[in-house]
């Protein structure tokens, strides 16, 4: 896996961590000590998805996450404001996905997966871009856009 950028600008996965013994694991992750990005200001995780459903279909402005498969697989796809595309898979504990604002995400659940997302921010509605075309007309402008898969 490839060491995260210097500055976290798109996204990456993150080693977290593994402290314990070889046959359990117990991981921890805080702002403080260089792991995320940011301070974590909530915590939530998503859980009894039925395999295959595929979840998110939205986009934050500013917010930042780290999304943590704590059980199962995942299969995330992102999407840039142009189009461009990224595929992630997420299927253990000790690494995460960091995500910062504009990117479209789609997550499907596979082997009853539970997902744990840590947020910059509180909840606040304004924070989403749920509706496609209003997240793709922030591209910039005379940008070259891709074809969405």
């Amino acid at each position: 896996m490839p060491p995260p950028p210097a500055v976290y600008s798109v996204p990456c996965l993150l080693p977290l961590p593994r402290t314990g013994s070889a046959d359990t694991g117990f991981t921890v992750a805080v702002a403080s000590d260089g792991v995320l990005p940011f301070t974590v200001a909530r915590s939530y995780w998503i859980y009894h998805t039925p395999s295959q459903v595929q979840r998110g279909h939205h986009a934050h402005h500013t917010l930042q996450q780290l999304l943590v498969a704590v059980s199962g697989r995942l299969e995330i796809t992102l999407e840039t404001t142009t189009g461009q595309q990224q595929h992630f898979v997420l299927d253990r504990p000790d690494v995460g996905l960091y995500l910062p604002g504009l990117y479209w995400r789609t997550v499907r659940f596979q082997q009853q997966a539970v997902l744990l997302c840590l947020v910059s921010e509180p909840y606040s509605e304004a924070s989403y871009i749920r509706d496609y075309a209003a997240f793709r007309a922030l591209a910039p402008a005379g940008s070259p856009t891709a074809h969405r898969v």
